[in-house]
């Protein structure tokens, strides 16, 4: 199993211009942790609408690659999101789910994952031109690449260690989150 931060670290080294929108939670504070960016965009209170809201951005903008980075709650929330991203095939959508089977942010109650459900099959289902599973930090280089350039729709499914690591707060306030973003996209 992967160490959460330092896999997000990873994938994050390097970054260039990639959009990144990340679910409340864990997932937010190994993306700050990776190195607090203008074009990292948190998200602190949308359970469940972490995926939408990146296809929302991929549709809007096909000329960046745009990566949500999630946790496996947050994506089970949206589940019904991949039916839509299926739909609209963008092209330069890459989705990390972060998965230590496990609610975190609410008591590390068991999440479906625990029990089977399988975000890779969902995926695949719903047309993703590609979806994997990765459990060693080994294959980290590979999946940074493939999020980085891969045909997308595409999903990587990490299975990550159920551990407490410290929280990185990034910026909290949504409004300076949105606007920061913003001026980041024009550049």
């Amino acid at each position: 199993m992967l160490e959460r931060r330092a896999f997000v670290r990873e994938l994050l080294a390097d970054r260039g211009d990639l959009l990144v929108v990340s679910g409340l939670g864990s997932a937010t504070y190994d993306a700050a942790a990776a190195g607090d960016h203008p074009l990292n965009f948190y998200l602190w209170g949308a359970m469940g609408g972490t995926l939408m809201i990146g296809l929302g951005l991929a549709l809007a903008r096909p000329d960046r690659r745009v990566a949500v980075i999630t946790g496996d709650g947050d994506f089970l929330m949206g589940l019904g999101s991949l039916a839509t991203i299926g739909v609209k095939q963008p092209k330069n959508l890459a989705v990390v789910v972060l998965d230590n089977a496990h609610y975190g942010e609410t008591g590390m109650q068991a999440s479906a994952t625990q029990s089977g459900i399988d975000p890779v099959a969902a995926a695949l289902a719903c047309r993703f031109k590609e979806a994997c599973h990765v459990g060693q930090i080994e294959d980290a280089a590979a999946v940074r690449l493939l999020v980085h350039s891969g045909e997308g729709p595409l999903l990587v499914h990490a299975r990550i260690k159920s551990e407490d690591t410290p929280r990185v707060l990034p910026l909290r306030d949504g409004h300076a989150i949105k606007e920061r973003f913003i001026a980041a996209l024009k550049n």
